[in-house]
């Protein structure tokens, strides 16, 4: 479990075929937080499990061809930025919102623009998650807690607004048009959206006592 709350950003030193998946070298850039093999990390919204730290002090992670498939992981290359944060405790200050670490799915950028004095950023999503996306709440864009400003149901977007120290402490601030990016949704909007269409399946023809 993870509060988006991004602590650091890392640089991918490697990217290893193994298999059907990867060995995947992360280079923490500034971290003080030093994991160890078997523990979680968070990295651009995925969470990997450690498979060991090396001298060098990068950290080697194990990605499955499902990840691959499902995250933007399966593009990413020697030099790309990642945004890094560790599993959170029972005592964590929760700033952000609960993160599984689980994608959903992956967004598209459509647009990035300074507006009013906002960093506006612009994501469509797969219609699927559309639901999922409620103004004012939360979503989990590249491992980042963000509100959501503004949705649009009709084609599956939605617009975040950026502060500075998010723009200079995560990988967010270099995102531009065409950008894909890993989208996870509040787990506790999607736990409401599933009962809900679980109680309407089970009564096509309204609520209780009809």
């Amino acid at each position: 479990m993870f509060t988006g709350l991004v602590q650091a950003k890392g640089r991918v030193a490697g990217v290893e075929a193994r298999g059907g998946g990867v060995r995947l070298l992360v280079e923490p850039l500034a971290w003080d937080h030093i994991p160890s093999p078997g523990d979680s990390v968070c990295v651009s919204g995925c969470c990997l499990t450690l498979v060991e730290r090396a001298e060098t002090g990068c950290l080697a992670f194990d990605v499955i061809p499902e990840t691959l498939s499902k995250t933007t992981l399966g593009e990413i290359r020697v030099g790309d930025g990642v945004n890094l944060e560790h599993a959170c405790r029972a005592d964590t200050l929760m700033g952000g919102h609960f993160v599984q670490g689980h994608v959903d799915d992956v967004g598209e950028v459509l647009a990035v623009e300074t507006r009013g004095g906002e960093h506006l950023v612009r994501v469509r999503v797969p219609d699927a998650l559309a639901a999922y996306l409620v103004p004012k709440g939360s979503v989990c864009v590249d491992g980042v807690s963000l509100t959501i400003a503004h949705t649009s149901p009709t084609d599956s977007c939605f617009e975040v607004a950026l502060i500075p120290e998010t723009l200079a402490r995560t990988t967010l601030g270099g995102l531009a048009a065409g950008a894909r990016v890993n989208i996870e949704c509040d787990q506790l909007v999607k736990a409401v959206v599933h009962s809900l269409r679980l109680f309407m399946d089970a009564n096509p023809g309204g609520g209780p006592g009809r």
